[in-house]
């Protein structure tokens, strides 16, 4: 008799578990970025922001659909090459994921796009900048951050108009983004008055620039600039440096790191590199950012790079629009992302018809003493 009440019980525990087991539902959010390769350090630290947002959101036990759901991170890493990118978005798909957050660069963003978009997955990217991620029509592709029409063509303008630069040199490393980011910048400065005496091409995975700077040292540019990533700008500058070459030196996003400041050693000097971060906070919403990020350290064990905050709330954004929704199914929150409007911890997060974010601002940035050090905040 004992033993059959041992057993009724633990048959009784038993269902009790499976109820709440199907109590809750799995929402998986797939999140693509380099974390191998020279960029890695931005990769890692894209990465880092998801998983702080999908920590968040799981303490505050959500119920969406009358059930309570638990966030999953299925990270992929597509070290930053477009056939990686596609496969790891392949890989995303096939798993079924309610909703993609990346990838990182352009290069890997605009292919896999595609794929979500045949899947009706919903996909926001916390840091691809070029432009023609959002003009392919695709309702499924959404960024938090400013494209490289708006970085290219303030910075060409401000090396203009504030910087009074008047021969001007420009090299780009082929990849979609800084080609993208290299003419946009060459047709604002052009626009604004500035001679373009010399474009280059370099790759993604160079060291060696002695070449094609030396051919620009003869044509003594005022300022150059460079259409890639901090990897390449680091050793570009002490190279510069070493070739005499005093000019200006002027980049994106993907130079604007706290990485740069290793990478570049003395060749940064003070004020000589000016670069340009596609967001930035400005009044009330500084406090809010500089908390999250030291949260962000706390919790992480690292300083934020870049677009952590921007991963972190282009997780956050996906979440409120399921909610709003009130349904994890991305056919039915899709139509709620394209509409939102959420108070991110970079600013308010809304979407134009393209996907692309209202009134994104850019932050300049200058090195002094090593250090990165904020100019100002545009819009």
């Amino acid at each position: 008799m004992q033993v059959k009440l041992l057993s009724l019980a633990v048959a009784a525990a038993f269902a009790s578990t499976a109820g709440l087991a199907s109590a809750q539902t799995i929402v998986k959010i797939g999140h693509v970025a380099p974390t191998t390769g020279g960029i890695a350090h931005l990769g890692k630290d894209n990465e880092m922001g998801a998983k702080l947002a999908i920590e968040d959101l799981n303490a505050k036990k959500l119920k969406i659909g009358g059930k309570e759901v638990k966030f999953e991170l299925l990270p992929e890493d597509d070290a930053a090459d477009p056939k990686q990118g596609t496969a790891a978005a392949t890989k995303l798909v096939d798993a079924k994921v309610n909703g993609v957050i990346g990838h990182l660069n352009s290069g890997t963003t605009i292919p896999a796009s595609k794929i979500y978009n045949d899947a009706g997955i919903p996909q926001i990217s916390p840091s691809a900048t070029n432009p023609k991620y959002t003009q392919q029509g695709f309702k499924t592709a959404f960024r938090v951050v400013a494209n490289d029409g708006q970085l290219g063509g303030t910075l060409g303008r401000y090396a203009v108009n504030t910087l009074k630069v008047k021969n001007v040199a420009i090299i780009d490393d082929r990849t979609a983004y800084g080609q993208g980011l290299a003419d946009e910048f060459e047709k604002s400065a052009k626009g604004a008055g500035a001679k373009i005496i010399g474009r280059e091409y370099t790759n993604d995975k160079a060291t060696d620039f002695n070449a094609i700077l030396t051919k620009l040292k003869g044509a003594k540019p005022d300022l150059v600039f460079f259409g890639g990533m901090d990897a390449v700008a680091g050793p570009m500058l002490r190279q510069m440096k070493q070739l005499g070459i005093d000019a200006k030196f002027m980049g994106g996003d993907g130079i604007c790191t706290s990485e740069l400041e290793k990478l570049g050693g003395d060749a940064l000097g003070d004020g000589r590199v000016i670069c340009a971060e596609a967001g930035g906070v400005e009044g009330a919403q500084v406090k809010v950012y500089n908390d999250f990020k030291v949260r962000f350290k706390e919790k992480m064990g690292a300083e934020v790079q870049l677009y952590a905050p921007y991963t972190y709330d282009a997780v956050m954004t996906m979440a409120a629009a399921m909610q709003k929704a009130n349904s994890t199914d991305p056919k039915k929150y899709l139509p709620e992302l394209a509409k939102i409007s959420y108070d991110g911890v970079t600013g308010k997060i809304a979407f134009d018809n393209k996907g692309d974010i209202k009134n994104g601002s850019l932050t300049l940035f200058t090195y002094k003493g090593g250090k990165k050090e904020q100019m100002m905040v545009v819009r």
